[in-house]
């Protein structure tokens, strides 16, 4: 019997999304769900409400609960991550807005640039933690993370613990299915497509109809100024597209010809001119607005009622999908997943995270190489490679001068001096979660 632990089961959206998609699973009928969080009340609601769904549908898997990590990992066989440390959006105003008081033009402050650091250094810790005590009581379960910021925990994790299997999922790469049939004029299904970069910074290298084998680029080309036309905010935007915050998105597709995967808000955290074309109102709507769903999740039932919708067989993350080409076998391949690079980028250095397609086997995870990655968009990526490495380090090694060193390798910061005073800054401000550094 298959057993899914839930780390972070409390979390808004993840928790019941996750459980949702177990409950669709002929592959996993008769499985034990474990939840685990550090939030009593939380995770009290997930399982009350997981439990009533359970009951209403009829659905054969055993649901459990635990504030004890010790006691949810145990004989654990896949093990998902989703963990936010303190109060979320409290933290997140800061790292977006204390940076900007510096002189710092950073788009958004999740994953990149200062914000990304300070975000970093206090999921890291835990989740290092996490994957200790995965290390010993479940070695051999397939560990699944998606906790923002993904390329740097990725990095971290898999630098301290090089043997553990863990990938890194993101579901911004569900754009594609909402943009390419329009863009080339088709359904979905006669569409094969390939993207590949870091984690939000990722582009579409190839699309192809799969009933002539035809370059679907050209096309993509055509209809793109017409497809993405009127999304100038996110209240012109038309119910069947995604919603604007295109100002990054267009400089990228016009100067480096490929589709970018993800919107500003994303991408503009990792590139030091993208403040000057960003759509920032565009983004702030976006923030506003998820945050507000976010803080009234448990208010209202229709926040996810859609969720246990048995008849929609659309999964709300990719996880279950691929837990079950694992136990399958299938060796098929999955759009995005986040793994060492091991040559599968060639210019990027081999420890550094990428996100690449993936074969999903019982033998393991194994990513899909790109001998001939576009050197130009290649630079942007390179330009992280630091950045991260000396996030690792400044965890790893509670180093304060390796995270000012990681300040200064971002590619967002101008100012050596004002990273100083923002770096003293944030661990006062923070100093509950960066107490480690010195």
């Amino acid at each position: 019997m298959e057993k899914i632990v839930l780390i972070g089961a409390g979390s808004q959206n993840f928790g019941l999304g996750i459980i949702s998609d177990i409950f669709k699973s002929k592959s996993l009928e008769g499985c034990e769900i474990f939840l685990h969080d550090i939030d009593k009340t939380t995770l009290a609601n997930t399982k009350i409400i997981s439990n009533d769904y359970k009951e209403k549908l009829g659905v054969n898997i055993d649901i459990k609960a635990s504030t004890s990590r010790k006691e949810a990992l145990e004989g654990a066989t896949f093990c998902i991550i989703s963990i936010e440390v303190g109060k979320r959006f409290d933290l997140w105003d800061q790292d977006w807005k204390i940076p900007l008081q510096y002189g710092i033009r950073q788009v958004y402050g999740e994953n990149g640039g200062p914000g990304g650091l300070f975000h970093s250094l206090r999921q890291i810790p835990p989740i290092i933690e996490i994957c200790e005590d995965i290390n010993l009581i479940c070695p051999d379960a397939v560990v699944f993370n998606f906790s923002n910021p993904m390329q740097r925990i990725c990095h971290a994790v898999t630098t301290k613990f090089p043997d553990l299997k863990f990938i890194g999922l993101c579901h911004e790469i569900k754009s594609m299915n909402r943009q390419l049939p329009d863009l080339m004029e088709t359904e979905m299904q006669n569409i094969e497509y390939r993207a590949a970069g870091l984690n939000h910074l990722s582009i579409l290298l190839e699309a192809r109809y799969k009933n002539t084998g035809k370059d679907g680029y050209p096309i993509i080309k055509q209809n793109f100024d017409a497809y993405f036309s009127d999304l100038v905010n996110k209240h012109d935007a038309k119910p069947s597209k995604p919603g604007a915050e295109r100002g990054v998105f267009r400089k990228l597709f016009k100067t480096y010809g490929y589709l970018p995967i993800t919107t500003d808000s994303h991408l503009g955290e990792y590139i030091q001119w993208a403040y000057s074309v960003a759509d920032h109102d565009a983004i702030l709507d976006f923030y506003d607005n998820y945050k507000e769903k976010c803080l009234a999740f448990y208010d209202n039932k229709t926040s996810y009622d859609h969720y246990f919708d048995l008849k929609n067989l659309d999964t709300h993350e990719r996880v279950v999908p691929i837990i079950e080409g694992i136990l399958s076998d299938s060796a098929y391949e999955e759009p995005a997943i986040n793994i060492p690079n091991n040559g599968y980028i060639e210019f990027l250095p081999k420890d550094i995270v990428v996100e690449v397609p993936g074969i999903i086997s019982k033998s393991g995870i194994s990513g899909i190489s790109f001998k001939n990655y576009p050197a130009a968009f290649g630079s942007l990526l390179n330009s992280q490679s630091g950045v991260i490495q000396l996030t690792t380090d400044a965890v790893l090694n509670a180093s304060k001068h390796s995270a000012y060193a990681a300040l200064l390798a971002d590619p967002v910061v101008n100012d050596s001096y004002q990273a100083e005073k923002l770096l003293n800054n944030m661990l006062e401000t923070q100093g509950k979660f960066l107490y480690y550094l010195k």
